[in-house]
Formats: structure tokens, C-alpha cells, sequence
């Protein structure tokens, strides 16, 4: 199921919602150009290390793999990202968009069961 092209899509919503999170939470907490270069490092020191720390042989990606990490390094990059964007949501006020988007990463994971076991127990591959 994780290969589903309605969970993959699922899956980039939610990454791209997460760098947006950042984003708001930059803009809400630090006032002027300091709000702006929070709004613009944030997003792409995420974006960066969700691109770069990959693990070889998981098929959640398109396979280039810069920096190789174990399965369950890229799945604690991968909470890190997502708790750390819906905690920015609900401290810049927006707690309905972090409650959303807390709820659709669980499903997405939970949909997701085979990949997470096969990261968690270091065998990426099917």
C-alpha cells in the first residue's frame, strides 16, 4: 500500500505542507527580515535533509540516494519533520491546520505499515 499512487501523493502533499508550516511558524514568531530568513532557512535546511538522507533500496523515493542512512535514521528524520511542523502550526495559532495535519500523517504511516517494517527492521526492499 505504500506504493499506492493515491498514498504517494498523499505523501508529497504532506511534505510540502510540512515546509509550509515551518514557514508560517518562521513569519508568526520572528517579526521583520529576521521572520523572513526563518521563513526562507527553515524550509530549506528540511528540504535538504529530506532529499539527501535517504535510505538505498526504499522505494518511497526515485532511488538517487546522496547521503545513505539507516531505515530507521530516515524514519526518525521523517517524525522529526512532520511533529516538528504540526507543533510550528498549533504554537502559530493554527491549531485546526496542526490538528489536520497530525491526523492525515498518522494515516498516512499508518497506510504506509509495510514500508515503516521494512525500514524498521533495516530490510528497505520488498
Amino acid at each position: 500500500m505504500s506504493n499506492h499512487p493515491a498514498n504517494l501523493a498523499l505523501r508529497f502533499a504532506l511534505e510540502l505542507a510540512a515546509l509550509a508550516a515551518l514557514v508560517a511558524w518562521a513569519l508568526r514568531t520572528a517579526d521583520g527580515i529576521a521572520g523572513v530568513l526563518l521563513a526562507i532557512a527553515l524550509p530549506t535546511v528540511a528540504a535538504t535533509a529530506w532529499a539527501t538522507l535517504r535510505t538505498p533500496g526504499d522505494d518511497s523515493h526515485g532511488g538517487s540516494v546522496p547521503i545513505a542512512v539507516p531505515g530507521v535514521v530516515r524514519l526518525g528524520l521523517e517524525a522529526l519533520l512532520f511533529v516538528a511542523a504540526t507543533l510550528a502550526l498549533l504554537a502559530a495559532g493554527y491549531r485546526q491546520a496542526g490538528i489536520g495535519l497530525g491526523i492525515l500523517v498518522a494515516l498516512h504511516y499508518v497506510l504506509s505499515w509495510d514500508r515503516v517494517l521494512r525500514l524498521w527492521r533495516g530490510r528497505p526492499r520488498a
